[in-house]
């Protein structure tokens, strides 16, 4: 199984956080932001990752740290239970709809972390996470995961709806790009022997 643990403690967040690959979707997720709770509930169900989350953050502060942290701990886990990468389809991408909202997402694991997120101008928040949050979320899961991320809202108006295209795109993207690719069995998908 391609699984990781990790636990990670600073001044401003205390997160444990476990995952499961090949798991089936199921999740525990406490980080104290409802909105949040429900999109990476959402985000292990599509990706069909276990996913277990607990953090414990400076939300008297705000939502930021506690929602970037997550990200950052997420990404490198993945990357962790990811391993040697030999056999993997290495990309993915899904288009996900969400009512008025449309967006699409393509994942590369190529060990080289860069984002672009593209959104309408001005896209409302969601109930109790600032739309931006969404952006800081992607960017440390890219550079922990370190993978090129390109994630477009091709179009939507509500926020909730938006956030939750993302990480439902986010979430079978990803899943696709770290299943077996059965012609790649037993090598490395890169010329460079390396990712």
């Amino acid at each position: 199984m391609r699984e990781a643990k990790i636990d990670r403690n600073t001044a401003e967040t205390k997160i444990s956080l476990s995952i499961n690959l090949d798991g089936s979707g199921q999740s525990s997720i406490n980080t104290g932001i409802g909105f949040f709770d429900h999109m990476l509930t959402l985000f292990a169900k599509h990706g069909s990752f276990d996913l277990n989350v607990t953090v414990d953050g400076d939300l008297h502060v705000d939502g930021h740290h506690t929602i970037e942290d997550t990200g950052i701990v997420l990404g490198d886990a993945i990357r962790q239970a990811l391993g040697d990468k030999v056999g993997i389809h290495r990309y993915g991408h899904c288009y996900v709809p969400m009512d008025e909202t449309l967006t699409r997402t393509v994942i590369d694991l190529s060990n080289r972390p860069y984002l672009d997120l593209r959104a309408p101008e001005n896209v409302p928040d969601a109930p109790n996470m600032v739309f931006s949050l969404t952006e800081e979320f992607l960017r440390a899961i890219a550079n922990n995961l370190r993978c090129n991320l390109h994630c477009e809202v091709l179009y939507g108006r509500d926020g909730h709806h938006v956030a939750e295209s993302i990480f439902k795109s986010l979430a079978r993207a990803l899943r696709f790009a770290c299943t077996a690719d059965p012609l790649m069995q037993g090598q490395l998908p890169s010329t460079k022997d390396k990712l």
